[in-house]
């Protein structure tokens, strides 16, 4: 039998947006590739960066998805799915705790000022962001904590999907147009201080999330 679940549509994109925002935001090499050729070729050519790095996020983002698609039936029962949340609530934790302790910094390297193509710049941008699959992880930390992975609800899920790109591309619509307001203030402690607040916010994020889970708690003892 089909698995109904009750969907609020707007929560529904509201999550896959800020899902694409917590994939985006930590300053990995693509962060801060997007900040040095908005710096240095302007600020469309840092949004092609970014552009790049959501197309490959949304196939990882899709493999997770399609990976958690075979165990539904064990993911929609209640208490199976609330451990879950716990387990993806902690991951997201040590997510955050990670981002704020690393400096970013210290690999990156200089983008070159040629300016290339837009097409260029998003290609190679898709490329490094591809060549870390480990973020299928996140994404399947985060579809756990939200719900997110819905049985039988294929335009839902196309729904949330595009949701998840469109969250990646407004993060990456904001911070280009921040590094470029203020390209004659920001250097390198502007990248470490984003990425420490971005790390405090999911730090904070998990911890709310862990403390309305233990709400659920005594249901399961």
């Amino acid at each position: 039998m089909p698995i109904h679940i009750p969907i609020n549509i707007l929560d529904f994109i509201f999550k896959g947006m800020l899902i694409g925002v917590i994939a985006s935001a930590p300053m990995g090499p693509v962060g801060i590739l997007c900040v040095q050729r908005t710096l240095n070729k302007g600020r469309w050519f840092g949004f092609a960066t970014g552009l790049g790095a959501a197309f490959s996020d949304i196939i990882y983002a899709a493999f997770a998805g399609y990976g958690m698609a075979f165990v539904m039936d064990f993911i929609t029962n209640d208490q199976n799915r609330f451990y879950l949340q716990i387990a993806g609530s902690i991951m997201l934790l040590c997510f955050g705790w990670y981002t704020y302790h690393t400096d970013p910094t210290r690999k990156m390297h200089q983008s070159g000022k040629q300016q290339g193509t837009l097409w260029y710049n998003s290609w190679t941008a898709f490329l490094v962001t591809f060549s870390n699959p480990l973020i299928i992880f996140l994404f399947l930390a985060m579809y756990a904590q939200f719900a997110f992975v819905l049985p039988n609800h294929p335009f839902e899920m196309i729904v949330g999907f595009a949701s998840i790109v469109g969250g990646a591309l407004l993060w990456w619509w904001g911070l280009t147009w921040l590094v470029d307001q203020i390209r004659t203030k920001f250097d390198t402690n502007g990248i470490k201080i984003i990425n420490k607040v971005i790390g405090v916010a999911v730090i904070v994020g998990s911890i709310i999330m862990l403390l309305g889970l233990t709400t659920n708690l005594l249901r399961f003892f």
